[in-house]
């Protein structure tokens, strides 16, 4: 097959989960990349932001015209993980190959897990009080880990404005686009000068069937179930995250 169509194929299912979960998706564009288009961990990792930031910003608009985005909640939220996205991007640089993959499988397994119970959608309604150290601090270790794994981070930030600042599901799925965004973007700006040795012939395909697949994701949305759907991705999930640690450790 192809690395056109992989790059498509790959960039499709990316988007997808991105438009109809709101995360989940970034988590599949680093293993992608490596396994199925031959980049590094760390060229994927880079690669990876790039692809989140445009298909997130594009999920993002989409979500905003139907009203699910908080705009001044989401950014202050966002705001506490741009200086460690920015960090921790510079660090991952510069961290072994096989670190990084590692890393990347237990995060992807945590993602996995965290689908696999998603938060109900009246569950932060327990407790309507808003603790601004704790949504700081979530906010900030967000950030740090879209900028170390190159993945947005909407598994946990989705979860994360239920439980923290209250939302209601629709509201947390449309602002957490908006923190990947942000947090992704000031990641990217630590990694400038890898960009220049990415293979833009990959990556513009596998963006572009990513975008296009955020809005067929926000349409699935309305139509499909939910938790179905993140069950699902869940499985894909796992399977990678085995994959990914049997390799690195063999």
């Amino acid at each position: 097959m192809s690395a056109l169509i992989l790059a498509l194929f790959a960039g499709a299912v990316v988007g997808l989960a991105l438009g109809a979960l709101g995360g989940g998706g970034s988590v599949l564009a680093v293993p992608a990349l490596i396994y199925l288009l031959g980049f590094t961990p760390a060229a994927a990792t880079t690669a990876s932001l790039l692809i989140v930031t445009v298909t997130a910003a594009t999920a993002l608009y989409a979500h905003a015209r139907a009203g699910h985005v908080r705009w001044r909640a989401g950014a202050a939220f966002a705001a506490a993980g741009i200086l460690p996205a920015a960090v921790t991007g510079a660090v991952a640089v510069r961290l072994p190959q096989e670190v990084l993959t590692v890393a990347f499988a237990g995060i992807a397994a945590l993602a996995a897990a965290r689908m696999l119970r998603p938060v109900a959608a009246g569950a932060g309604n327990a407790d309507r009080r808003v603790r601004p150290g704790r949504a700081a601090g979530t906010g900030a270790g967000l950030g740090a880990l879209t900028g170390l794994l190159g993945v947005g981070g909407g598994f946990l930030a989705v979860p994360a404005l239920v439980a923290v600042l209250a939302f209601e599901m629709q509201a947390a799925v449309g602002t957490s686009l908006l923190v990947i965004t942000v947090n992704a973007l000031a990641s990217l700006v630590t990694r400038s000068g890898a960009a220049g040795t990415l293979d833009w012939a990959d990556i513009g395909p596998f963006a572009g069937a990513a975008i296009l697949g955020a809005w067929d994701g926000k349409r699935l949305a309305g139509k499909v179930s939910g938790p179905g759907l993140q069950r699902a991705f869940a499985l894909v999930l796992l399977a990678v995250a085995a994959f990914m640690l049997v390799d690195a450790l063999t």
